[in-house]
């Protein structure tokens, strides 16, 4: 009997052991080093912090200077990962080319733009494309400076804008789709590649109009009023289904991480990227920062893209 519970005891602590075992951290370790846009920073951060939790001796440092900021960085070397609210640029394409930079494009979600103005505003019902053509075209700087000249019948009252800084992804997607030209924009408003900043703007000035990525607008709902944007089919409000749907015109867009190729090499940036992209983390998690998880087939492409170590981009123009 002394046997038995001897062997019996010598079991549980085997058990116990191999049970332990199969919780234990990864071996994985490393640092990997990521930059650029405030609207994915959302996606990347949240992605960090779950994979950390898997693996913690891999430090992931994620950054936000803007799109443009990011590439930068990205391509001269800097930085592993780029995040980017719009595809990479052929000037950019030209500097990573420049520097021997490879890069692997993946595309991670989609986004919806967000206007918005301060919730005591209670004249702005909606607005039209060419209602924000005429508040942010550059002919409009020092001259539309009133939300009477925006609108016949809204008040005499001064006009303030809060808006993206030229660095960021959005600003250019922005002016893309409303003045017909990215980076073409009237330079006197509240300028910021941090979307925190512009949410406090708004929040705390009357007589303000803002935009930046829903995620941020969801995150701040009490502060702030949502603009429904009428495209010429009626005002639509950013939402899953508008998104999804592509009933919200012309804020719709895809998401990006740009991946230096020589990078992906490291185990612990293939292991974070493949976290990245793996369908239940993806779908879980854009969903809960506020943006809308690309379809499985979609993500499934991304992560071949990147297992075969697809270089250059689909997107640049």
């Amino acid at each position: 009997m002394k046997r038995w519970h001897c062997m019996l005891i010598v079991l549980s602590i085997l058990l116990l052991a191999s049970c332990k075992g199969a919780h234990t951290p990864s071996g994985i370790s490393g640092t990997i080093t990521v930059d650029g846009s405030s609207t994915v920073y959302l996606i990347t951060e949240a992605m960090a912090e779950e994979f950390q939790k898997l693996n913690p001796n891999v430090r992931i440092t994620v950054g936000i200077s803007g799109t443009g900021g990011g590439f930068r960085k990205f391509c001269s070397g800097e930085i592993d990962i780029v995040d980017a609210s719009r595809p990479i640029k052929p000037p950019e394409v030209e500097a990573c080319h420049k520097n021997g930079i490879e890069f692997i494009e993946l595309k991670v979600a989609f986004d919806g733009l967000a206007v918005v103005v301060n919730p005591q505003n209670d004249w702005v019902d909606y607005l039209t494309v060419e209602e924000l053509k005429r508040m942010w075209e550059p002919q409009a700087q020092q001259k539309v400076t009133r939300w009477s000249q925006v609108r016949q019948g809204w008040p005499d009252k001064e006009l303030h804008l809060y808006g993206p800084g030229v660095d960021s992804g959005t600003y250019d997607f922005f002016t893309e789709v409303i003045v017909g030209k990215s980076g073409s924009s009237r330079g006197d408003f509240q300028a910021s590649e941090d979307d925190n900043v512009l949410v406090q703007g708004v929040a705390s000035d009357p007589l303000a109009l803002g935009y930046f990525g829903l995620a941020y607008y969801e995150e701040n709902a009490d502060k702030l009023k949502l603009v429904p944007i009428d495209a010429g089919e009626g005002p639509v409000l950013p939402s899953y289904e508008t998104i999804i749907k592509g009933i919200y015109k012309p804020f719709s867009r895809p998401l990006f991480i740009y991946v230096k190729k020589s990078s992906a090499e490291r185990p612990e940036v293939q292991a974070f990227v493949e976290f990245y992209l793996n369908p239940q983390n993806a779908q879980k998690l854009v969903k809960e920062v506020g943006y809308i998880p690309l379809p499985e087939e979609e993500l499934r492409k991304s992560l071949e893209r990147f297992r075969s170590r697809t270089v250059g981009s689909e997107y640049a123009h």
